[in-house]
């Protein structure tokens, strides 16, 4: 990944968030850190970049918008945005491509999603991936919960009130039991 770092700070419904991107990748996705001057502050840390105002490049407008609708309370994909793999080994690659199959209300748990890479005892180190995640709402560690559906952690700024939080946000969204759709 070459060229200059990127940084943007956006507002949503659960307060500004950022992303940093080089080239045509997202390398970090920001949720809020308190407040704006917070959460501008973590994410010149985090990108190297100071947070640029618009016009920003397509991929990062579709991306915000995405989130903003996500948070909002839609029930929006973000399996199109386009992320710096290059960064992340490939277990969490493995990890993070099967999170972003979840879909907004449909939570899973770390062991799951352990089963579902085929090996029923990796669920601690699923957590670590899931903990290390560069790209939260882009990769929806929010829905992985730990065993018996208890929250477990979360790394994001806010912790597991954030986690919990979104999970309000998209529970309209959930299936009950027997329904097909």
């Amino acid at each position: 990944m070459t060229g200059p770092r990127h940084s943007a700070l956006f507002a949503t419904a659960l307060g500004h968030c950022g992303l940093a991107w080089r080239g045509d990748e997202l390398t970090n996705v920001l949720l809020p850190a308190g407040d704006e001057a917070a959460t501008r502050s973590l994410l010149r840390h985090l990108s190297g970049a100071e947070p640029a105002v618009e016009p920003w490049p397509p991929f990062v407008l579709q991306a915000v918008a995405a989130m903003q609708a996500l948070v909002g309370g839609e029930a929006v994909s973000l399996t199109d945005v386009p992320l710096a793999w290059g960064r992340v080994g490939e277990f969490e690659r493995r990890v993070y491509e099967v999170t972003q199959r979840l879909a907004p209300g449909q939570t899973s748990t770390y062991g799951e999603v352990a089963r579902e890479l085929g090996d029923a005892g990796a669920a601690r180190a699923v957590g670590v991936a899931l903990g290390r995640n560069p790209w939260p709402l882009v990769v929806p560690c929010h829905r992985v919960l730990a065993a018996g559906g208890r929250l477990g952690g979360f790394s994001a700024p806010g912790g597991v009130a954030t986690k919990e939080r979104l999970l309000a946000i998209e529970a309209p969204h959930a299936r009950r039991g027997g329904e097909l759709f």
